[in-house]
């Protein structure tokens, strides 16, 4: 059964997606992989190593831009995401590319795959930062990560949840608590949740992913880069010269 924050955030999602696709589309690529605003490009970061020949799950995928790229990279992909509207985005740009991926849809806090079918897990800013209970998610994604595999995810540095998603001035001025773990919620005319977003402090995201057995070798914070003008929603320049917009987190099984 779905979770009040996976339930709302499918429905979100389902009637976002065109939106969304149209409006970052061109910067995602059909088959590119950007890990966030900053324009962080797994083409030069490599975070998750080399990918040719191995089984890797992608989640909360989107429309399977990411999976895409790297299937061009000999990767064995699998993707899902909890939105059948995105997933329909992923089989348009399918016959458009040419570059098939399996997909299906499914919530990332229990994962419908076997113990150890995959050598490397991602998920740039997919499911992490919405879902409910992600100690859950860690966990699976340690159980279907063969011994000594490699999980890499990326979400809104938590830094950013003390500052309003603002890209101009007024986003460079704490109005709350960073400590103030009460998820933001939109919700329709009954009260009921709409868009969930949640927030875990960076000590908070270190003890999960210790608790779910994974161990963390690395914490990318990436700087805004020179020449890099485009805005996304409360990523722009001005902030990103002040502040850090994406928490990068590399971990082995």
């Amino acid at each position: 059964m779905l979770s009040a924050s996976s339930r709302a955030n499918r429905f979100w999602w389902d009637g976002n997606a065109d939106e969304y696709q149209v409006e970052h589309g061109e910067f995602l690529r059909d088959a590119g992989f950007m890990w966030c605003p900053e324009g962080v490009d797994e083409a030069e970061a490599r975070l998750l190593g080399a990918v040719e020949g191995k089984d890797v799950l992608e989640i909360g995928c989107g429309a399977a831009q990411c999976s895409r790229w790297l299937s061009t990279r000999g990767a064995r992909v699998v993707a899902f995401d909890i939105s059948h509207r995105q997933l329909r985005h992923s089989q348009r740009i399918d016959l458009e590319t040419g570059l098939r991926v399996p997909v299906l849809q499914a919530d990332a806090e229990s994962l419908p795959f076997r113990d150890g079918a995959f050598d490397v897990a991602c998920s740039a800013f997919g499911a992490m930062p919405f879902v409910a209970a992600p100690l859950s998610v860690l966990t699976e994604v340690k159980r279907v990560l063969r011994r000594g595999g490699r999980f890499v995810f990326s979400v809104s540095h938590p830094i950013r949840w003390a500052f309003p998603d603002d890209p101009g001035e007024r986003g460079l001025t704490s109005d709350r608590s960073y400590f103030d773990r009460t998820p933001y919620v939109e919700a329709d005319d009954d009260g009921t949740p709409t868009y969930v977003e949640h927030h875990r402090t960076m000590g908070d995201w270190v003890g999960l992913i210790a608790a779910s057995g994974l161990t963390l070798t690395s914490l990318m914070e990436p700087e805004w880069p020179d020449g890099h003008d485009r805005v996304w929603g409360g990523w722009s320049p001005l902030r990103g010269r002040h502040l850090p917009g994406t928490a990068i987190f590399t971990c082995s099984a």
